[in-house]
């Protein structure tokens, strides 16, 4: 969940909006109906689409949306998991009552622990999940490479070797859209020659 919150607010923070929702969603999809966390999520998820659609001027959606998204997070803590629902509970009013003031301000920032988070101050574990959203969005991308990636990471990680794939994996999530697939391809070559080395020893002692 922490990873998941994280990665999400860095996003936005990044001006990612209508992405942004993507790091919450599937630990929204777990959540038990009406708990705290599904309906922080499910809130957060509004939030999030309730800024897109006022930047793109739907009026009338952003401001239904910031309605229903008021209601998820009502009655939750101002610090609920650490991110600022407070600040964006006077917010959501604020684009209901007149959502052309997107126009006039930029959105406000999402805080986590305190912190206005940007995907550079992401640890390894909370870039996995943006890397994924990364995959997910660009039909340049690969998704079961990206995974296949982080499992490479991951293995490296736990067995102390050189972390040449969470360097990778991390330059993709957070890197440049110029950047990212150059990034790809070089993730892809390093997989191929890995997993080229396990085929060549495949059925030797057999």
């Amino acid at each position: 969940m922490e990873d998941a919150l994280r990665a999400g607010v860095s996003i936005y923070n990044a001006g990612e909006y209508h992405d942004a929702h993507d790091a919450w969603e599937k630990r929204w999809l777990d959540a038990d109906d009406e708990s705290a966390d599904e309906r922080l999520l499910h809130g957060l998820i509004q939030y999030t689409a309730v800024v897109y659609h006022a930047r793109q001027r739907n009026w009338s959606g952003a401001r239904r949306l910031a309605e229903s998204a008021g209601e998820y997070l009502a009655g939750l803590p101002a610090d609920c998991r650490g991110v600022n629902l407070g600040a964006v509970r006077t917010e959501l009013a604020r684009l209901a009552a007149d959502p052309e003031r997107i126009e006039r301000r930029r959105p406000i920032p999402l805080t986590y622990e305190g912190d206005v988070l940007s995907l550079d101050d992401l640890d390894f574990e909370a870039a996995t999940v943006v890397a994924r959203v990364r995959a997910e969005h660009d039909g340049r991308f690969d998704e079961g490479r990206v995974e296949a990636g982080i499992d490479a990471a991951r293995e490296e990680r736990d067995e102390g070797r050189r972390t040449r794939y969470i360097a990778l994996v991390m330059d993709f999530a957070v890197g440049s859209d110029a950047e990212r697939p150059v990034v790809y391809r070089r993730l892809c070559d390093h997989l191929e020659r890995r997993e080229q080395k396990r085929r060549d020893v495949e059925g030797l002692f057999e």
